[in-house]
């Protein structure tokens, strides 16, 4: 089979899009990297030029003043008179005498010699060693050089193997130093100079604020700089013949020249960013480029809005009256590109269904909270009907007949109160003379074991709160806490608060029994039914749920242990006007 093309769908608008954004941006990146690489390019190569014929400058006066010198320092070894007598003395008063004239020579020549800090005479048989310096050096160096030279010339090196026969680098202290040594027989003629006198002139070089001159060894290794340089990451160990970019992060401009009389190279180090700064030629070119992008954006805004930006108002316009509850609109026919087309049709079905199912789906839901609801309420009946059996068979076997027409009576209220609980709220009041009721029932089956009393303000007794709320926790502390031994006191309080943004009614409830057993504690707060060696206790889960149900997360229950024991119960319900 051959190779089946992809379908375009010229009238998509991904298509539309892709085309256009690639026909706007595509030509400005290109152009705009390719000016960016070629303006780089040119700048680099404009300023590695300038720098280096700079710094070939400065380069080549540095080695004619060293050549100058060691010239100087080749004709006392050859032609000086004085030299050969401190070589060769037939007397100890000849070399005094010779070396007393060479010291007032080399002084004098120190003076011409800018580039020169010191010259010296070492005699190898004498140990001895003559120097002359400027005024500029200080004794702490005169000391450190002179403790090498000692070092170096004692032991007779053979210099032209050791340092071949020019300028060499080296290490003294905490400086560099550029040395020149001559052996003529018995003695060592010499001259040096630190590299930071060498490298003063430079600081009349404008290499910006960031950039610097250096003196850097043939085997790259810093010597001295005029400014201190941020990255330590530089390679110095490349051939200067071209310039090269350098460091950490690839921005520096690196330009050298090595010196032709010693082992040492001066290099400039400039950062890419002070050399793209000051390009006016690349400014005008960024600024042609954002005019070109100013005036290409109607264009593309333009070309968005035909496509995109005015099918897409349409649909919102139509979502928002949907929103408002016009489920019967449905979004008008107009050309358009094939996936508006596409979701326009399937949006106007979708509707038409929606508008169909959405009232039959709505009282299905609101038929199954309301049977949910009254399950939960229905739960708590068989159990309390059950109790409520068990105090009958005890007041009838005692024979106490009053008191079993009271608990009748009040069974006969009770019962009444729980047919008609399985409505979702009841007034304040109905539901405490529900809860006075069923006190009164349990304080016939505990007679001198049990009191209750319930403080409510008397502005609260007709707002709504759901049936058996109260009663639960009531029944929870008498199954838990009554004894025959110890008589238990249960506390109802409610008020209304407005602490917050949204008032809100608050139900205490307190007793005076032993309190929650941490476990149970730990399952009430996580949410999980109350499991122990009798069975499934599901008042306070059901409770919670009812409550989740009816106001969601406005209403709160918290459950804990009280000072110095007992259990108690907090209720928090949204505050509702009497209905």
């Amino acid at each position: 089979m051959g190779l089946r093309l992809p379908h375009i769908a010229w009238n998509s608008i991904r298509f539309k899009l892709v085309a256009g954004l690639l026909f706007v941006t595509v030509p400005l990146i290109t152009l705009l990297i390719y000016n960016n690489f070629y303006s780089i390019h040119v700048v680099h190569n404009q300023v590695a030029l300038s720098i280096k014929n700079l710094i070939s400058l400065y380069e080549g006066q540095i080695d004619t003043q060293l050549q100058d010198a060691d010239r100087n320092l080749i004709s006392l070894v050859t032609s000086d008179n004085d030299i050969r007598s401190m070589n060769t003395p037939n007397s100890e008063d000849e070399y005094q005498l010779a070396k007393h004239s060479v010291s007032d020579k080399l002084t004098n020549n120190i003076i011409l010699y800018k580039s020169v800090d010191a010259f010296f005479v070492y005699s190898q048989s004498r140990q001895d060693l003559l120097d002359v310096f400027k005024a500029s050096v200080t004794f702490q160096e005169r000391d450190h050089v002179e403790q090498y030279l000692h070092r170096l010339l004692s032991e007779r090196p053979n210099l032209a193997e050791i340092r071949g026969s020019g300028w060499f680098v080296q290490k003294i202290g905490q400086d560099y130093y550029m040395l020149r040594v001559i052996q003529s027989d018995d003695l060592y003629i010499g001259a040096w100079v630190n590299a930071k006198t060498l490298l003063m002139p430079l600081n009349l070089i404008n290499l910006g604020s960031e950039g610097s001159a250096l003196f850097v060894t043939n085997q790259g290794e810093l010597m001295v700089s005029t400014n201190p340089l941020a990255d330590e990451n530089i390679d110095f160990s490349k051939s200067f013949q071209q310039f090269y970019i350098s460091g950490s992060k690839n921005n520096l401009l690196i330009v050298g020249e090595p010196s032709q009389k010693g082992d040492f190279n001066l290099v400039a180090v400039i950062p890419d960013k002070q050399i793209l700064q000051n390009l006016p030629s690349l400014t005008r070119i960024i600024e042609l480029i954002s005019l070109a992008s100013i005036v290409l954006i109607p264009i593309s805004l333009f070309f968005l809005r035909h496509i995109l930006l005015v099918p897409l108002k349409r649909m919102i316009a139509v979502m928002r009256r949907i929103n408002d509850g016009n489920v019967n609109v449905r979004i008008e026919s107009y050309p358009a590109s094939d996936e508006f087309l596409l979701v326009n049709q399937t949006f106007n079905r979708m509707m038409s269904q929606i508008e169909e199912l959405k009232i039959n789906v709505y009282e299905e839901q609101l038929s199954k909270h309301k049977v949910e609801l009254q399950h939960l309420q229905l739960q708590i009946n068989p159990h309390f009907f059950m109790n409520s059996l068990n105090i009958l068979f005890n007041l009838a076997q005692v024979k106490n007949y009053e008191l079993i027409q009271e608990m009748t009576l009040c069974l006969v209220q009770y019962f009444r109160f729980m047919f008609r609980s399985n409505l979702t709220f009841v007034t304040l009041r109905e539901e405490l003379q529900h809860v006075r009721n069923y006190i009164r029932i349990q304080e016939l089956r505990f007679p001198n074991s049990l009191t209750c009393t319930i403080d409510s303000p008397d502005f609260l007794v007709n707002i709504p709160i759901p049936p058996l709320v109260i009663q639960t926790f009531l029944e929870n502390s008498i199954k838990h806490s009554v004894t025959l031994d110890k008589p238990v006191h249960i506390s109802v309080a409610i008020d209304l608060l407005e602490t917050g943004l949204e008032p809100y009614i608050e139900i205490i409830i307190r007793d005076t029994g032993k309190g929650f057993l941490e476990d149970v504690l730990a399952e009430i707060r996580s949410g999980n039914r109350v499991v122990d060696e009798q069975g499934e206790h599901i008042g306070i889960w059901n409770v919670r749920k009812r409550l989740q149900l009816l106001y969601g997360e406005h209403a709160a229950i918290s459950c804990y242990n009280g000072f110095p024991s007992g259990a108690v119960i907090e209720i928090k319900l949204p505050y509702q006007s009497e209905r």
